[in-house]
């Protein structure tokens, strides 16, 4: 508490109690008198001990109040209590381009060298309602657009209601989307390095993002997960064209039971999941040969995912087939295709604080390339190591390997990454 505080208080305090002293005095022969005189000296004012007792412990509870009152307001707000969280990721990255000039040769200058912010995120949640777990949450996502430029934008913005069904609460606004949050919090734990397979730009089919503005119903108990919901399809960081809504899910059964959040260091776990969306009139094709103009394709995709975890290793795989629907003849997207991903942990250390990491990704769409006579594979290569040096900052080095195979659409999104990364959240 504020020092100036403590002395107005002390001072009170010290003032009241003066007010009921009792001043004594003394002679020659030792004899004490309550008035003064000739020949008498001042011993001092004094105050019965209960008296003292009594004005500390009326001061005290004032203090307290007070304290009490600060803590649980310490700005003006008209929520019940406010909950601020941050999370940034800052890095180093050097890439050793494989891009390819016309005359197939390694063209030197895509080799990119640069420091980073590669994602930077302030929360807030705010409890409006009686029920503790029922709260409004609004994340800023601090991120580089295409031109390198620095972009805040919202990424989720919703009211959260608990128990709005038996172990089901929904999220309403620019909410999660049903896949990403699990897998990075229960497999995948590095997007500081790495978004998950099926989000994932160089190697991945690039099918879908974190968020969107829709509905979302989260179900929760011990041996089963859920979460189910209708959204606008483009995801957070792209305009809606309208066209039509998007049906997305996820159901996990959690083979051995959980209690919570997984953690990994703390606990043994075996997830197995099917997720996937039906993603009605998610981009429109402008086809200029008279067949069809502003045909409108629906995205279809579904997976399958395990997880076995346990305080010193975790074991992961997934398998994933989409579909991008055109009734346009000969017109196939490059987002129709079958993949994989696999991962691993190994966890050394106290702590479990030091990781080994490794992950391979495949996928190959149905696309064959201008001038290809078949369809080509995209996969990617992760190692790395990582400490958690406490529970608000983590460092990793890795390397990332893209090795998209000759003619494939992102062939020239080859090259090794070498990558330091400090993971900071509180």
């Amino acid at each position: 508490m504020n020092k100036i505080v403590l002395s107005a208080f002390t001072a009170l305090a010290l003032g009241s109690t003066a007010a009921s002293a009792l001043t004594l005095y003394t002679n020659s022969t030792g004899q004490v008198f309550t008035t003064a005189g000739e020949g008498r000296t001042k011993l001092g004012d004094f105050v019965e001990a209960k008296t003292v007792a009594k004005t500390v412990k009326k001061q005290n509870a004032t203090i307290a109040k007070i304290e009490k009152n600060s803590k649980a307001t310490p700005i003006f707000t008209k929520s019940s209590k406010l909950k601020f969280s941050a999370l940034t990721y800052l890095g180093y990255k050097y890439k050793d381009s494989d891009a390819k000039l016309a005359n197939g040769t390694i063209n030197p200058t895509k080799d990119t060298s640069d420091f980073e912010i590669r994602r930077a995120y302030f929360q807030l949640k705010a409890y409006l309602l009686d029920d503790p777990k029922s709260y409004y949450r609004i994340t800023f996502d601090i991120s580089k657009d295409v031109t390198g430029d620095e972009k805040v934008r919202a990424k989720y913005a919703y009211l959260y209601l608990n128990n709005v069904l038996p172990a089901t609460g929904v999220e309403l606004g620019l909410v999660h989307r049903p896949w990403h949050d699990y897998e990075e919090h229960n497999s995948w734990y590095y997007r500081n390095i790495s978004k998950v397979l099926i989000e994932d730009k160089d190697h991945g089919p690039d099918l879908s993002n974190s968020a969107d503005f829709g509905a979302m119903l989260k179900t929760r108990t011990k041996y089963f997960d859920a979460d189910y919901g209708i959204f606008n399809g483009e995801g957070y960081h792209s305009a809606s064209n309208g066209n039509g809504m998007s049906f997305e899910w996820r159901t996990t059964a959690h083979i051995l039971g959980v209690s919570g959040k997984d953690k990994q260091t703390k606990k043994t776990y075996w997830d197995a999941s099917f997720f996937g969306q039906y993603n009605q009139g998610h981009k429109t094709l402008s086809i200029a040969n008279g067949d069809a103009v502003n045909e409108t394709q629906d995205l279809i995709f579904g997976g399958l995912h395990t997880v076995f975890n346990t305080p010193s290793y975790l074991l992961s795989a997934q398998y994933v087939k989409s579909q991008d629907t055109s009734n346009i003849a000969n017109n196939v997207s490059a987002q129709s295709g079958k993949g994989y991903s696999a991962n691993a942990e190994y966890r050394l250390g106290n702590d479990y604080q030091y990781r080994l990491l490794a992950r391979y990704d495949s996928w190959t769409p149905e696309q064959i390339p201008t001038g290809a006579t078949s369809t080509k594979e995209d996969t990617g290569y992760i190692l790395g190591a990582a400490w958690e040096q406490n529970k608000n900052v983590q460092w990793v080095g890795n390397v990332i390997i893209t090795d998209n195979e000759a003619g494939s659409a992102k062939e020239n999104n080859n090259g090794t990454a070498y990558m330091m990364t400090a993971e900071v959240k509180f």
